[in-house]
């Protein structure tokens, strides 16, 4: 197939379009999936544009049109293999849209990373390497949400799942030939779990700072509270949390721990309209930190640049490079620095560590726990 050739693609806006086209790929083994949404002023993506295919015609469903219906939501969970590229944000639109997420998945994204390529390789490049062909970036930024859809739209947005069926059938012979295709489904069934949970990890947005170590305790907790009190207002109001408050501009306050609106309003980057609007909460927020009793007040943040933090992480960080260059993948495919970070914060509490689990641990553990003890 030419990316010049201009892809064969069907219009779905009715439900019973919908469910005749699950009808033609119902016997299918694996059906390739994608999405296009705007979220400029939203919490939650506004769906767009949702396209499958199984082989040689791609269907554009048209979700401000068309309710999901049971046919689709069938198709999405059947057993067919889901083909997706870089998912996260797909997920959540599948989620809203049809209420379910689309299993058995595979990400070719995470396929791609697993063969020891870049670690987040993009879709027309991930084309480009498999298959030769470039594909037209024109509507990449395209407003979606506009009807009709123009013809490039159209192509664009079917390009996009036709490809994705022969990315896939080279990479999986290739993993099948390392012994790593049973990675790659651990990997995405964790990708689905995560989905699931994303709107239950409020409490743990805090952790995603890098400056932590930056506050005392009883700051750490106000920061703590702070964002998850922002995250859940910002999907019960449906606003983006940067419209509501950005995370910096939190770190700001917990630092500063104001007693009153005058206090907050001196706090580099508060403007007017946030002490009118939620002064009040964010002050209440802080007085409670200020008043937690202290064995319930979380533990402070190690400082990165302290010798003992220092020379635990290069320890553990050695053992994961030298894995991934054993392995010919990125060092952040086999463990993000910040769980090298977590594992030496718990090392300096006294912790047990929290070592990674399934493919990850059986080549990482024994080379961690040495690194653990010998680090001390």
């Amino acid at each position: 197939m030419s990316a010049l050739t201009p892809p064969h693609h069907r219009w779905i806006a009715t439900a019973e379009a919908l469910d005749a086209a699950c009808r033609d790929v119902e016997g299918a083994s694996i059906l390739a999936l994608d999405t296009e949404f705007f979220r400029e002023n939203t919490f939650f993506p506004v769906p767009a544009l949702i396209q499958f295919s199984a082989g040689q015609t791609a269907y554009l469903i048209d979700p401000v049109a068309v309710e999901c219906t049971p046919a689709f939501r069938a198709l999405l969970q059947n057993s067919a293999l889901k083909l997706l590229h870089a998912c996260s944000e797909d997920l959540e639109v599948l989620k809203l849209w049809a209420g379910v997420l689309p299993a058995p998945l595979v990400d070719t994204q995470i396929a791609q990373a697993l063969l020891g390529e870049v670690p987040a390789m993009g879709y027309q490049k991930l084309v480009e390497h498999w298959v030769g062909e470039t594909l037209p970036k024109e509507e990449t930024r395209s407003n979606w949400l506009l009807r009709p859809l123009t013809e490039s739209q159209c192509a664009y947005a079917a390009l996009d799942v036709l490809y994705l069926l022969e990315v896939w059938a080279l990479q999986s012979g290739k993993l099948e030939a390392l012994g790593r295709r049973a990675w790659l489904m651990e990997e995405c069934e964790a990708q689905l779990a995560q989905a699931e949970r994303n709107a239950q990890s409020d409490a743990l947005w805090y952790t995603r700072q890098r400056q932590l170590w930056r506050l005392a305790p009883r700051q750490l907790e106000a920061y703590r509270l702070m964002t998850t009190w922002r995250e859940g207002e910002t999907r019960r109001r449906d606003l983006p949390r940067n419209w509501l408050s950005a995370d910096k501009l939190l770190f700001a306050v917990a630092e500063a721990m104001p007693k009153n609106r005058f206090e907050l309003a001196a706090v580099d980057g508060v403007k007017p309209t946030l002490v009118k609007k939620e002064g009040d909460t964010l002050l209440e927020l802080v007085n409670t930190a200020r008043h937690c009793p202290e064995e319930a007040l979380p533990a402070p943040w190690p400082d990165p640049a302290e010798p003992a933090f220092k020379h635990r992480f290069k320890a553990l960080k050695r053992v994961v490079s030298a894995k991934a260059e054993a392995l010919s993948i990125a060092p952040e495919v086999l463990m993000r620095r910040r769980d090298i970070e977590a594992l030496v914060m718990q090392a300096l509490a006294g912790e047990a560590p929290t070592l990674p689990t399934g493919w990850r641990g059986e080549i990482l553990n024994d080379g961690l726990n040495d690194a653990l003890k010998e680090s001390v």
